[in-house]
């Protein structure tokens, strides 16, 4: 069976684009007028972006997903949240931000971990996802991965090294379902070299793809299946700060500052 299940899905126009969501939104006034930053950076982590809010002069767009456009830099970046998780809520909110005007996208959060050498607390930047959710599959044709904007990627890298982190780059596996995570699919991909695992990043790169966008994304490690027993550590002082590095760097890499 092919997967989409309709054969040529690619081929053919969607029934109804994010323009005509958002001009439906602004109609019934869901939707106010405001200047659309061309940088927008997605968290996962509501305590982030509290602390973001409450550290960072911001200008709040309530009805967007808690969108704060960062003043900072001359109102360039927006930092998204309290969205939910998963590729079908953030790659439906990237539609809608592309729709309004943004064109460089971040996606910064946890992941599990699939390596030994690899801990709590590490900085990860993706420079490839596996495609084991079902997002990307609507958007362009099969493939094993998708793949982040190469420019952005390599800048967001730089930012990081410059934090004095040590950095990993490698690839993640995208998978929609975190409770049907199998121990034989883990160990599989840890063979193949495959550094992480997460809900969003192959999702996010194929409809930056097919829309004509940048997408990087970068991850903290705040679980992991290495040994195949899941250890998570969510609450780490070290997570905290290696999300609270992700956002300064992803924040200066799209103001260019």
């Amino acid at each position: 069976m092919p997967y989409p299940n309709f054969a040529g899905k690619h081929e053919h126009e969607a029934f109804f684009t994010p323009q005509d969501f958002l001009a439906y939104a602004r109609r019934t006034g869901q939707l106010p007028e405001f200047s659309m930053p061309e940088g927008v950076i997605f968290s996962y982590q509501n305590k982030l972006v509290r602390k973001i809010a409450a550290q960072e002069d911001t200008e709040q767009i309530a009805s967007l997903g808690n969108f704060h456009i960062l003043r900072k830099g001359g109102g360039k970046v927006g930092i998204c949240g309290r969205f939910g998780i998963g590729a079908p809520a953030v790659t439906t909110l990237l539609e809608e931000l592309i729709a309004l005007g943004g064109r460089k996208f971040i996606s910064i959060g946890s992941a599990g971990t699939l390596q030994p050498h690899v801990t709590i607390g590490d900085l990860v930047i993706c420079d490839r996802a596996v495609r084991d959710e079902g997002v990307s599959h609507h958007y362009i044709a099969p493939d094993t991965y998708a793949y982040p904007a190469s420019a952005l990627t390599a800048q967001l890298e730089q930012r990081l090294r410059d934090t004095g982190h040590t950095i990993t780059v490698g690839p993640s596996w995208t998978i929609d379902t975190p409770y049907r995570e199998t121990a034989s699919e883990a160990r599989h991909y840890q063979q193949e070299g495959v550094i992480t695992v997460e809900m969003e990043a192959a999702a996010l790169f194929a409809v930056a793809q097919y829309r004509g966008v940048e997408m990087a994304s970068a991850f903290v490690i705040s679980d992991s299946l290495a040994d195949m027993v899941w250890n998570p550590r969510f609450e780490s002082e070290k997570v905290e700060q290696g999300l609270w590095t992700l956002f300064t760097s992803a924040r200066d890499t799209l103001t260019g500052t």
